[in-house]
Order: C-alpha cells, then structure tokens, then sequence
C-alpha cells in the first residue's frame, strides 16, 4: 500500500500553552509507527484507560500527537509475517497499542507481529471489540479464581464496579459456570441490567464501609473480583471466608489501599494480581478461544452500546462520569 494514502483517525495533541485538543482528522500511512502488520480497523472499544488518553492524561499519553485506542480488530492489509497472511481477522489489545504507538481510534494501525492474535473462529470480528481489554481481563480473573480452587460449591462471589466493562463480562461469565454473584454497585438504577447478566444479589457500596475501622469484619463472601482498588478493595479483604481469593485488576477508586496482614495470615486470603497488558500472546490465544465457546456469554448484546468515531467525546465524558453501563464499541467501518 501507498504511505501517501490517507485515512480517519482521532488525534490527540498539545499546543504551546499545553492545552490539550482534540480532532478527528486525515492522517497518511506514512504517520504510523514501523511494524510488521497493518490492520484496516473495523472496530475498536471505548476502555477507562482510553478516556484518560483522550483528555491527555501524563500518565497515558507520552507523546503527542497520539491516537488513543487500547484494542482494535479488522482485517490484515499487508503483512511481512507469514504466520499472519493478508486478509486475516485479527485482534490486539493491550500491550503499548494506544499507549506508546498510535492505537485503534483510526482506520489502520501498524503493530509487531507478537502484539497480532487471529480471532477465533466461533467469534466476529465486533463481538471481538464487544470483550476486548475487559473480556480478556475478566477470563484472567475467572481464571486466577478457578486456579485457587474457588469453586460454584464454595459460595458466593462478589464483583465490584458491575456495571463497567470489566465487571459486567467476569459476571456473566461467571453466573454461566454456575456461580451466584453478588454485585457491589452505587448505581441503584441498574439493578434491572445487572440482573439480566446474572447477578443474583446486589449490595450497595455504604453496605462495605460501615464498619471501615475494623481490621476483620463478617465472613461473607468466598471469593471476589475488585475492578476498583483503593477503600473498596480493603473492605471486601476484610470480609472473604477462610481461603478465599480475590483477584485485582483495576484502580478506578484508587491506586493505593491500607489494610492489616490479618485477613492473609488469620484466615488464609489470598491476593491475586491481574494483568491484561503484558499477557503473554500463547496465554491469551488459551483465554480467547474460552471466551469463543465455553465462556461465551449469551448477553454480550445487553452489555455492548456501538458508537461511531465521531461520538467518542461524548462517551468519554459519560464514563468518566460514571454514567455509562457495560462495554463501549467503536465502529469505523
């Protein structure tokens, strides 16, 4: 293909006076960074680290100017990698995709090789954007839960932040293997959608802080997914049963906690740590083929909303806001 050729893409820049802007604009292929595979995108994802990309958060974007988009999937546009042919359905999420090099708010992107995943068979390419970063970091957690020995016989299992994106897959997924979940939410409102994807019982956050002085409280739960970090995740240590688990993969309330040994040393808890970014490429094409057949959850449609490239401004302020339920795709077809 030309470099000269053009496309769409969502710049994010910085002028002098280190004000941030925002544009959706023509870019060429000669924009992008080398790499072994270009990708005509046909669908990216809307993530929280993609909302902070998108308002110029130093601690996301390094380099301007950039083009946010954690995960993206299309079709193989040229390749110098013969295990990845042209044409080829394909997938990327996390690594430095939106964060160091340009990512999938464009219509083509250009990644090394060991960054591509072939979608499995039994999946479509926008049903590949439906999971993304958070289908692939909720199989992680159910995963670090079943490795620990957390069974549907051991009890109930609370996730936090149900109605994000992360939240609301590890639930359905886990409601399909047969679990009971229950779901710690602020958003009274959303009781009807998180009882569609499987919850069986909803708590509210004030239900987890009344007794926040306490260094153990109530056995409760056998194990959880906290997608929240910060005071949530040192709550719900304080109330997991003896030998119970509780897999951590997100920073949403906060990236620090404070907590006493007592929850691992008296009663066994144990702290597992998830991590999307970095997974390795062998593990992950383990995970997405689960997520295609025996994890694949019938409810994906009430859990995804699809926008266009040009209405990701306003989604980005609804989910920093709060506002927003589920996963977020964004389609550039």
């Amino acid at each position: 293909m030309n470099d000269n050729e053009q496309f769409r893409a969502m710049v994010i820049d910085k002028d002098s006076r280190g004000d941030i802007h925002r544009q959706i604009r023509q870019c060429t292929l000669a924009d992008l960074p080398p790499g072994e595979v270009l990708i005509r995108v046909h669908f990216s994802s809307l993530n929280y680290k993609d909302a902070l990309a998108v308002t110029g958060h130093p601690g996301i974007v390094r380099h301007y100017p950039h083009v946010p988009g954690i995960d993206a999937a299309g079709h193989v546009a040229a390749s110098n990698n013969s295990s990845i042919p042209v044409g080829a359905r394909v997938l990327i999420t996390g690594f430095g995709l939106g964060t160091e090099i340009w990512g999938g708010f464009a219509d083509y992107i250009r990644v090394p090789a060991e960054w591509v995943l072939l979608i499995p068979s039994a999946m479509s390419i926008q049903e590949s954007m439906s999971l993304g970063t958070a289908g692939l970091s909720a199989a992680l957690c159910v995963e670090a839960l079943l490795k620990n020995d957390v069974l549907p016989a051991s009890g109930d299992i609370l996730v936090s932040g149900t109605t994000g994106g992360v939240g609301s897959i590890v639930t359905a997924i886990l409601a399909k293997l047969g679990y009971q979940v229950v779901a710690l939410t602020r958003k009274a409102s959303s009781e009807s959608y998180l009882h569609q994807i499987g919850v069986s019982k909803v708590i509210n956050h004030d239900q987890i802080t009344k007794e926040g002085g306490r260094q153990l409280c109530k056995e409760e739960w056998a194990a959880a997914v906290d997608t929240l970090g910060g005071t949530i995740l040192a709550n719900i240590l304080k109330r997991i049963r003896y030998g119970g688990s509780v897999a951590a993969c997100g920073m949403a309330s906060g990236t620090e906690f404070s907590t006493s040994v007592f929850p691992f040393i008296l009663r066994g808890v144990n702290l597992l740590g998830i991590d999307s970014v970095q997974c390795p490429l062998l593990h992950r094409k383990a995970l997405w083929e689960k997520l295609a057949t025996e994890w694949k959850v019938s409810c994906l449609k009430n859990i995804t909303q699809t926008i266009r490239l040009d209405d990701v401004g306003s989604a980005v302020k609804s989910l920093l806001a709060g506002e927003r339920l589920g996963r977020t795709v964004v389609a550039l077809e």
